[in-house]
C-alpha cells in the first residue's frame, strides 16, 4: 500500500459512509409520505446515491483498489430497488455497501496507524 493512496482511501471511506447513512435513513422515512412527496423523495435519494457513486468511483480510480467495485455493485442494486418502486428494499443494499466501505476504511486506518501517521 502507498501512503498517499491509503490516506485518500481513508478519506473517501469516511465521506462515503456518511452519505450512505444519510440516504439510508431518508429511504426509511419514505413509508410515511404521500405519493407525490414520496416520488420527490425518491428522486432526491437517487441523486444523492448518484453522488455517492461518483465518490466511490473516484476512490477506485485514485487508489486502484478493486474493493470499491463491490461497493459499486451494492449501490447499483440499491438504485434498481428504488427504480422498481421498492425503495425501502434499497436499504439492505446500502447497508451492505456501508459494510464494505467500513472494511476499506478500517484497512486504511490500520495501515496508517502502522506507519505512525494516525
Amino acid at each position: 500500500m502507498e501512503v498517499q493512496d491509503t490516506i485518500i482511501a481513508f478519506s473517501q471511506s469516511e465521506k462515503i459512509k456518511s452519505g450512505l447513512i444519510w440516504v439510508s435513513q431518508a429511504l426509511q422515512m419514505l413509508n410515511g409520505l404521500q405519493e407525490p412527496e414520496k416520488r420527490g423523495a425518491e428522486k432526491t435519494a437517487k441523486a444523492i446515491i448518484g453522488m455517492i457513486g461518483h465518490e466511490i468511483q473516484l476512490g477506485k480510480n485514485v487508489t486502484g483498489d478493486v474493493s470499491w467495485d463491490e461497493v459499486l455493485r451494492h449501490i447499483d442494486k440499491a438504485l434498481v430497488m428504488i427504480n422498481s418502486g421498492v425503495a425501502a428494499e434499497a436499504v439492505v443494499h446500502l447497508t451492505q455497501a456501508l459494510s464494505q466501505v467500513t472494511s476499506i476504511g478500517h484497512r486504511s486506518m490500520t495501515f496508517l496507524k502502522g506507519e505512525g501517521l494516525l
